[in-house]
């Protein structure tokens, strides 16, 4: 059943606007929702960044230096900000008739100097058996050398993609694809990824932006899992096999 299972990552600059101050897209929500209602037989998985929920408080309590008493504060309040982002999202589906549910990676996930080691994927596999989509996100958990760190969700898409061995990975941007000079970078390898420009997000994100988005993709496709990159505009595509436009991270 895993083969047939499929993730897809919502960045968070297309459901927020990610220059601002937690403002949530919802008619680019209840357009995204509508496509994946249209594919009822779809087995999906869905991770969606943080965007301006959750970035901007990360950032004003630098958890991503490690968390104290001086700033364990932060990590209700970031999580609370990408949770209701998440609240938007599951909510933009239900709306559409999609059976989904949000999960939070704060009470199942773990990390280790700011890497996702371990996510508890037991009942997002049963949720999805029972024809249940399991709605993720970025958010703040704990972190066994740090105290608490920020895990993004292309840590997530990873991580979930290998434990569940996912049949196709799908990241939907506000860009076309992987961009070097303006173009769409078709394909991407660990040999040709060293000839890219490729630079991080001019917004505030803790995560590492695009360029942490590739290096998470490239250590996906050393596990022989491809990943395809394309603008939200075709999520319809890539969620039939059809030609996206985009960019495909492969081994």
């Amino acid at each position: 059943m895993n083969r047939e299972i499929t993730l897809l990552k919502l960045g968070g600059s297309v459901v927020t606007d990610k220059g601002g101050s937690g403002a949530i897209d919802h008619a680019r929500l209840a357009e995204i929702a509508g496509v994946i209602a249209q594919r009822p037989e779809q087995r999906l998985i869905i991770v969606h960044g943080a965007g301006s929920c959750g970035h901007p408080e990360a950032k004003h309590y630098r958890i991503q230096e490690g968390v104290g008493p001086e700033n364990r504060a932060g990590v209700a309040v970031t999580h609370e900000a990408v949770a209701v982002l998440n609240r938007a999202v599951v909510a933009a589906l239900r709306a559409n008739g999609v059976d989904a549910v949000g999960i939070h990676p704060l009470a199942g996930c773990h990390a280790d100097n700011g890497q996702l080691i371990c996510c508890e994927c037991i009942s997002i596999t049963q949720l999805v058996r029972l024809g249940i989509t399991p709605v993720l996100h970025g958010d703040v958990v704990t972190d066994m050398s740090r105290g608490a760190c920020i895990i993004s969700g292309d840590q997530i898409i990873r991580y979930l993609a290998v434990a569940l061995r996912a049949g196709r990975v799908g990241l939907a941007t506000d860009v076309a694809g992987v961009l070097d000079g303006g173009a769409v970078v078709p394909a991407i390898t660990r040999d040709t990824v060293r000839h890219l420009s490729i630079g991080c997000s001019e917004n505030t994100d803790v995560t590492g932006g695009m360029r942490g988005k590739i290096n998470e993709l490239l250590a996906l496709a050393d596990e022989g899992i491809e990943s395809h990159i394309f603008h939200i505009s075709r999520t319809a595509d890539f969620l039939d096999g059809k030609d996206h436009s985009g960019t495909i991270v492969r081994r």
